[in-house]
């Protein structure tokens, strides 16, 4: 069976995956850029960027990745739904190249973009992974969160390879990651790389039967 997993996914120290108020001009409201300045650096995301081990560890999102499924904030700032024009962040080509499912308590038609078609469901964790699967054509299934998405699928205990990356700053507000997850560790062997850059990456793989 295909595996699901999760990529480059930045935290801050004291544990939250974007700031607050979240709006269009700031989509990870007061954190604003800072979580992710390791992963602009790289290769995988400018052809001027640089090779490296944050560069390796980016460089995973996408192989073997046959769909997605992220959450109503990935998609847009508060209120897209409203908004019947919104077509996501990213343009007309998205840089993804599979099917995305959304996350939303407000479902609407599947949008077609060039490479990428967004299908917009309200569905439990168990339900739209089986849906990606069936969509993904037996490749794995990557997480892309936001953080609540993200914990929604540990406390449903379906992920099986989670990469984390641990940014040293302190953000004091915004939405938290490790919440309600205690003891998670124990279900994973966990393996940790420092870069240069500061950041430290954080694999949690899945143990094996026995493990």
């Amino acid at each position: 069976m295909s595996q699901t997993r999760v990529h480059n996914f930045a935290l801050s120290l004291d544990g939250f995956a974007t700031g607050e108020p979240q709006s269009l001009e700031a989509p990870f409201g007061h954190a604003g850029h800072r979580l992710h300045e390791w992963f602009f650096a790289t290769r995988q995301f400018s052809a001027d960027g640089a090779h490296g081990i944050d560069d390796a560890f980016a460089q995973r999102w996408a192989p073997g990745i046959g769909a997605e499924i992220m959450g109503a904030n990935k998609f847009g700032p508060p209120g897209w739904q409203d908004d019947l024009g919104w077509r996501g962040w990213w343009g007309e080509r998205p840089p993804f190249g599979t099917p995305v499912f959304v996350l939303t308590h407000r479902p609407r038609p599947p949008l077609e973009l060039d490479g990428t078609t967004f299908h917009f469901l309200s569905a439990s964790p168990d339900e739209v992974l089986a849906a990606a699967r069936d969509a993904g054509g037996g490749l794995d299934v990557r997480i892309g969160g936001g953080p609540s998405v993200v914990r929604d699928f540990l406390l449903a205990d379906l992920i099986d390879h989670l990469h984390v990356v641990q940014v040293p700053i302190l953000l004091g507000r915004g939405v938290r990651l490790w919440d309600g997850l205690e003891g998670l560790e124990e279900r994973f062997a966990v393996e940790a790389t420092t870069s240069p850059s500061g950041v430290t990456h954080l694999v949690f793989n899945r143990k094996v039967h026995g493990g």
